[in-house]
């Protein structure tokens, strides 16, 4: 439950990740019709936000942007009246538009609540004698989490809670864990919390058996927080004053024996602070970097606040990750090939010494993470763009674990036990929910450990799924992952939902989800394009897609579409297409440069005044954001070559298809204003008379809802948009 680091955060993970079917049918008949209407505006008079002339220039070239003013001035406080009235009459627009639709939301939301098992069970997992797991009781947003001792004697021991949730969220709208853990003498619960949205958290420390919180509060951190090995020192990652950047790894007694201690300050707002313990749990290894350098100091647990060991400095310009076992470091690291290595060094060993290589680098193999066991190490790795699991024993041949399907995804889950005989592993398709699987050594068997139940029913053999490969103007082969259910017509008669990430190397895997069945059984499919950008086809398919070859991945995106029209799977102008965060930027690319081929357009929290927030070093996450995009700032190149394709900056005076567009007021990753200028600008500009939304959480921020009931009436809203762009007439 670690904080995400980038403005591309996973909120792809709410649309790929909810069955009540007896209107499925009727549904389908609606939009299997190829009259394609548009959803209309409202008869409501839609807000309208006024122009305020503001003018800036760089390298000599002048922009004009007349709502510069709806970001506060103030920012990070939000404070100012007009921009707030503005916010609150977009959402009185949202809401006449949601009124007389509620009975489809409602039906929608029935069905995800059906797919829902309401007293979820995680798999319990072992950790320093003890055995965990969490709950979700029936009605709960939030779930309740449970330990129990390992007796000896085989007696069974006394279940206590440890941390409820749902307990803790009372009296919040937003509520969200970053981080539990436990100390290692099992005595101590450190935990940490946001309650609004701007993924800045504070810190506490409970006494497990008394259940009550100690003295000790941190605030202003990261979430992420560790136990050294004394179970009275924990070291957190301070965020930097007024900013939603990591500054500084700090160290503090939990008594108050010592005063509190930094042990490393990351001063170069263009870096990602992070850390975490060793899978031996000997070191803690900060690491700090950009996407394309890391460092990596190593500490012993012994002895914090002793120097820190370097494995690899910012100096050498590569990346790498790394973990422990048996007095090696093993990295993994692209020194040496762009789809990286794995290698290891001993960690007596002098200071970024020759590293030996384990697996060399391979245009078709791309290591992707990794895990060091006592007696193994775990990879995974991608093969010719598809998912797969490495084994590595010590002592031994490697070899790969066979997995029921041909097409997934899988990955290495929870795995807190050192010495375990077995590796925990996620695994799923698009027609097979997620599963758990224990994967035993010895054995070399899979496991079953759990599969998502879905009440009201499921049955896989009534989903097909394929992988795809469309061209690309420029010769490319762009993967496609779809899945209909069965008796879809293949004649261009239905309707696609097409989705699509493609940044910050951030693939999308083929997955499972539960609210999709919503759209499958009304006649949809649904399709994810593998663009560049992401990192599917390797290290080098994400390269591809950033900095000058930013436009390949927009590319992508309106080839599949075409192909899949080509192909039959859908007709030009039938196709819902929907993205978040950088995946809305790669929507809102798409309904400015092709605004034909969509029927509807979904951007949530979506990345859309690129050139304004790239431009503007004030924010946090901008530095960072100069390795991806270019920094036009310096460069009269990248910012011709971003204002090119910044999804705002290219609203023309044309026909656009409906769109729904989604924002949180304390997004720290995408910032209010650009979902907000985004429908602003666009309402004023564009010459037709279809539907226009946007809903603005006003208390949250980037995750919007945080409860798994309010996430899915969430979903429920952005699905209706979609089902009603179809059958509307």
């Amino acid at each position: 439950m670690k904080p995400l680091l980038w403005i591309g955060c996973s909120i792809a993970s709410f649309i790929l990740a909810g069955c009540g079917q007896n209107e499925s049918s009727k549904m389908a008949n609606t939009i299997n019709s190829q009259q394609f209407t548009k959803l209309k505006a409202l008869s409501t008079k839609a807000p309208v936000a006024p122009k305020i002339e503001h003018v800036f220039s760089h390298h000599g070239i002048s922009v004009s942007d007349p709502y510069h003013w709806l970001k506060d001035q103030g920012y990070p406080v939000i404070d100012d009246k007009p921009v707030l009235d503005y916010l609150n009459s977009e959402n009185d627009y949202y809401q006449a538009f949601l009124e007389p639709n509620t009975p489809l939301v409602d039906e929608l939301f029935e069905e995800f609540k059906g797919r829902v098992d309401e007293t979820e069970t995680s798999v319990p997992y072992v950790k320093n004698g003890y055995e965990y797991w969490w709950e979700y009781k029936t009605g709960n947003d939030y779930p309740t989490y449970f330990r129990k001792s390992l007796n000896a004697d085989g007696k069974e021991s006394e279940v206590e809670v440890y941390f409820d949730e749902q307990v803790q969220s009372k009296g919040h709208d937003y509520f969200v864990v970053g981080d539990l853990t436990i100390s290692p003498d099992n005595r101590l619960l450190a935990y940490s919390v946001d309650t609004d949205g701007d993924e800045r958290y504070n810190i506490f420390v409970r006494d497990i058996k008394t259940g009550k919180n100690l003295d000790i509060v941190i605030n202003d951190s990261s979430g992420s927080v560790e136990f050294a090995g004394d179970s009275n020192t924990l070291v957190y990652e301070k965020l930097a004053e007024g900013v939603w950047r990591g500054e500084n790894i700090n160290v503090i007694k939990i008594d108050g024996s010592q005063p509190e201690k930094t042990i490393f300050t990351e001063s170069d707002t263009g870096f990602f602070l992070s850390m975490s313990l060793t899978s031996s749990k000997e070191w803690l290894v900060i690491d700090t970097g950009n996407r394309d350098v890391s460092e990596l100091v190593a500490f012993s647990v012994l002895d914090l606040m002793a120097p820190g060991k370097v494995l690899l400095s910012r100096e050498r310009g590569i990346k790498a990750s790394v973990d422990h076992a048996n007095g090696q470091f093993y990295l993994l690291t692209n020194d040496k090939h762009v789809n990286f290595r794995l290698a290891k060094v001993a960690d007596s060993a002098s200071v970024e010494v020759v590293w030996t290589s384990i697996i060399e680098g391979s245009d078709s193999v791309y290591l992707r993470d990794f895990q060091a066991f006592n007696d193994q190490l775990v990879v995974q790795l991608r093969r010719n763009g598809l998912d797969a699991i490495h084994v590595i024993p010590y002592q031994g041949a490697p070899y790969d674990i066979e997995f029921p399907e041909s097409v997934y995804s899988a990955g290495i889950s929870t795995n807190p036990s050192f010495e375990q005989d077995y590796v925990r592993l996620s695994y799923q398709s698009m027609v097979t929910p997620s599963t758990t699987f224990d994967f035993k050594f010895l054995s070399k068997s899979l496991e079953i450990k759990k599969q998502k139940k879905i009440p009201s029913g499921y049955d896989k053999s009534q989903y097909i799924t394929k992988r795809l490969m469309a061209p690309g103007r420029d010769g490319a082969q762009i993967p496609i992952s779809i899945v209909y259910k069965k008796g879809f017509n293949k004649d261009g008669s239905q309707p696609l939902s097409l989705y699509a990430y493609g940044a910050y190397g951030m693939g999308m895997s083929p997955s499972f989800s539960t609210t999709r069945l919503s759209l499958l059984d009304r006649g949809f499919s649904f399709a994810i394009a593998h663009t560049r950008g992401g990192d599917e086809m390797g290290y080098n398919w994400y390269l591809d897609g950033k900095m000058d070859n930013r436009q390949n991945a927009f590319n992508d995106f309106i080839d599949v579409a075409q192909y899949l029209v080509n192909e039959n799977y859908v007709a030009a102008g039938n196709i819902s297409i929907s993205g978040g965060s950088a995946g809305g930027k790669m929507v809102g690319a798409a309904v400015v440069q092709a605004p034909e081929m969509w029927r509807s357009a979904t951007l949530m929290v979506p990345f859309v005044d690129v050139l304004n927030t790239i431009l503007d070093e004030s924010l946090p996450l901008t530095p960072p954001e100069w390795l991806e995009w270019g920094n036009p700032i310096t460069s009269k190149k990248y910012f011709e070559l971003i204002q090119s394709y910044s999804p705002y900056d290219n609203i023309e005076a044309r026909e656009y298809p409906p769109m729904m567009v989604t924002g949180g007021l304390n997004d720290p990753r995408v910032t209010y204003w650009e979902p907000a200028k985004w429908v602003a600008k666009m309402r004023a500009t564009k010459k037709d008379n279809n539907l226009l939304v946007m809903r603005m959480n006003m208390g949250a921020g980037h995750f919007a809802n945080s409860g798994r009931f309010g996430r899915l009436r969430d979903r429920a809203e952005e699905m209706a948009f979609q089902i009603l762009a179809h059958s509307s007439k």
